[in-house]
């Protein structure tokens, strides 16, 4: 694979960028702050902006490793940022990665999700070169497995009891595309 870092991908209404100190504020109050919105994720709701401000400075840091992904999503029109997309669980072995999205739910049901999930399969297929991409969701969380069919992933099973969020141990479904399969929608 061909790491390039977390460089900034711009679609028809958003901006994927990196993080910045001063995104603390946005992303405390539009997502970190709302147990609603981490109610399905791997990490806790933040107590107070500076937990935000320390999530953030830890991803500076590691903006620094060609293979770190990490994107603020921002609205154009806003210039505001109202979550985040990064890619984990990246194996050069076998050219794949995993990707994982939140935001705040003012901003659900409108396509945003899908807009950066979207663009952030392209940079990994066109430019990284990447082979594989999965997504995975709590069984709970069916929303989540509409955006990865949107975006072309399929369905490849639930992995019982595999993983744990703040509901506690969950059953995961689990999606995946390949570059193959991206590559033909564009023949079709």
């Amino acid at each position: 694979m061909n790491h390039l870092g977390t460089r900034t991908i711009e679609t028809e209404r958003l901006i994927l960028r990196k993080f910045k100190l001063d995104d603390a504020e946005n992303m405390y109050k539009n997502w970190a702050s709302d147990d609603e919105v981490t109610k399905f994720l791997r990490w806790p709701t933040h107590s107070d902006v500076e937990v935000s401000k320390s999530v953030i400075l830890r991803w500076l840091d590691e903006y620094s490793l060609e293979n770190n992904y990490q994107w603020c999503i921002e609205i154009k029109e806003t210039r505001e940022a109202i979550g985040s997309i990064g890619a984990f669980n990246i194996s050069d072995n076998i050219e794949s990665l995993e990707i994982g999205y939140c935001i705040g739910k003012f901003y659900w049901k409108k396509g945003i999700v899908t807009e950066a999930f979207y663009a952030a399969i392209d940079f990994f297929f066109s430019e990284v070169g990447v082979n594989r991409i999965e997504a995975k969701h709590d069984v709970n969380n069916p929303a989540s497995g509409k955006v990865m069919i949107k975006c072309g992933l399929k369905f490849e099973g639930i992995l019982r009891k595999a993983s744990k969020n703040n509901m506690g141990i969950c059953d995961i479904a689990v999606y995946a595309i390949l570059k193959e399969d991206w590559l033909k929608q564009f023949m079709d």
